[in-house]
């Protein structure tokens, strides 16, 4: 059994060696650079829909890592 999200999730991941925060909310999620306000947002709609931009980047990078 899964537990609805009712409010905000924050977690730390670091990529490449730089700090983010993920947040995870009811109505979507979003990357900012650890110690920034503003970054990256993502609703669900645009997600489930496949027209969000952050799919089409997800996409080519993992078309650019693949080797030949």
């Amino acid at each position: 059994m899964t537990t609805k999200l009712e409010k905000p999730l924050k977690r730390e991941i670091r990529i490449k060696g730089k700090a983010y925060v993920v947040t995870i909310s009811p109505q979507g999620l979003k990357l900012t650079g650890k110690g920034k306000r503003k970054g990256q947002e993502l609703a669900w709609p645009d997600l489930v829909s496949g027209e969000a931009a952050l799919a089409v980047a997800l996409n080519a990078s993992l078309k650019k890592n693949r080797s030949p």
